[in-house]
C-alpha cells in the first residue's frame, strides 16, 4: 500500500480512482464494510482504491485534551488498511487552513483536481468543510458535473445496534475485551515501538518494555492480563499497566508498560504487539515506591492466578 504523505504529494499518477473519506479510528467492521465497497468498486472499475484520513483527527485538533481516546495509532490504522487491502492511504495534515477550506473547495481541489475520483464511498455520518455541508448529499448532487458517482455504505449493525467507535471505547473502559472483539472483528490490542523508559522496573524487580502509544490517552486505563507478540515472541504472557504512572510520575500523558512473565529478553526498538485479555485492577496512586513495589508482586501472581484459570 502506498502511503501519500499529504496533499502536496498528490501527483498526476494518483488521478483516477475510488475514494473514502473518514476518521477510521479503529477500523472496526463498520469501518470494514465501507472499505469492502470500496475494493469492490475498485475491482468493477479497474482503478486503485483510495483512503483519505486526517492527522490529527479533527476533534483532537479543535479540543486536545477533551477529544475522544484513540482506539489505534496513525501506525496501526495504516497497517489495518494495509491488511484489509487498500492500495493508497492518503494522509492529509487537519490545520487552520485545511479546517477554513469549504466543502466545494475541498470537493473541487482534492476530489477532483487532486484525484480525478470516478467512485466516492461514504460513511452514513460522515461531514467536511467548515460549513459541514459536505456530506454524501453535497457529494452525489455534484457527479454528474465531474462525471463522478456516489454512494452510501450502509449502517453495520451488531445485535440491533450501530457498530460505532464509541461503542468500542465503552466497551474497553469497561474491560468487555469479548465485546470490544465483536465490534472490531479482532481482539483489541495496541502496538508500538519499545522505547528506554526511566529503567524503574529493574529496581522493582519486574523488569518492563515501555511502549510509544503515539496518542495522549488510550481508551482503557488500569492493570491487565495481556498476550505479546513480535520481536520473536508468539503470545507470551504477560502484565501490563495502562496509564500516567500516578506514583512516580503524575503526568497527563498515557503509557504503556508491559512485563513479561518468566522471559527476559532484549525489546529495545523493536515493535511489539499487546493484546489485551484481563482486567486485574483500576490503576493507583501508592504512598511509596515500596508499596508500588508489593504491589506490582502482587499483580503478578494475580496474572498467573487467571492464566491457570484460562
Amino acid at each position: 500500500m502506498e502511503l501519500i504523505r499529504g496533499l502536496h504529494n498528490m501527483r498526476p499518477r494518483h488521478r483516477g480512482c475510488v475514494v473514502t473519506i473518514g476518521a477510521f479510528d479503529g477500523v472496526h467492521r463498520g469501518h470494514q464494510a465501507v472499505i469492502r465497497h470500496l475494493l469492490d468498486k475498485s475491482l468493477e472499475l479497474a482503478v486503485p482504491s483510495l483512503v483519505i484520513v486526517f492527522e490529527p483527527l479533527p476533534r483532537e485538533y479543535f479540543s486536545p485534551l477533551k477529544a475522544p481516546a484513540r482506539i489505534m495509532s496513525f501506525r496501526e490504522k495504516f497497517f489495518a488498511m494495509r491488511a484489509l487491502g487498500v492500495d493508497r492511504l492518503l494522509r492529509v495534515q487537519f490545520n487552520e487552513s485545511l479546517r477554513e477550506m469549504s466543502a466545494q473547495q475541498f470537493l473541487d481541489d482534492i476530489f477532483v483536481a487532486g484525484l480525478g475520483v470516478r467512485y466516492v464511498v461514504l460513511g452514513d455520518d460522515f461531514r467536511f468543510g467548515n460549513d459541514r455541508e459536505g456530506d454524501l448529499e453535497f457529494i452525489r448532487q455534484q457527479g454528474p458535473r465531474y462525471g463522478y458517482e456516489a454512494r452510501p455504505t450502509p449502517t453495520f449493525s451488531i445485535g440491533g445496534e450501530r457498530v460505532s467507535s464509541t461503542r468500542i471505547r465503552e466497551a474497553l473502559e469497561s474491560a468487555d475485551f469479548a465485546g470490544a472483539e465483536r465490534l472490531l472483528g479482532r481482539p483489541y490490542s495496541i502496538s508500538g515501538k519499545v522505547v528506554y523508559g526511566r529503567q524503574l522496573g529493574q529496581t522493582l524487580g519486574a523488569p518492563t518494555a515501555n511502549l510509544q502509544l503515539h496518542r495522549l490517552r488510550a481508551p482503557l486505563s488500569g492493570v491487565y492480563v495481556v498476550e505479546v507478540s513480535g520481536a520473536g515472541l508468539n503470545g507470551a504472557a504477560g502484565v501490563a499497566n495502562v496509564g500516567v504512572r500516578p506514583t512516580v510520575d503524575d503526568s497527563i500523558k498515557a503509557n504503556l508498560e508491559v512485563h513479561l512473565l518468566d522471559r527476559e529478553i532484549g525489546l529495545y526498538g523493536q515493535h511489539i504487539e499487546v493484546t489485551f485479555r484481563h482486567k486485574l485492577r483500576d490503576e493507583k496512586k501508592f504512598g511509596s515506591v515500596d508499596e508500588l513495589k508489593e504491589n506490582i508482586a502482587t499483580d503478578i501472581e494475580s496474572t498467573r492466578a487467571w492464566l491457570d484459570r484460562h
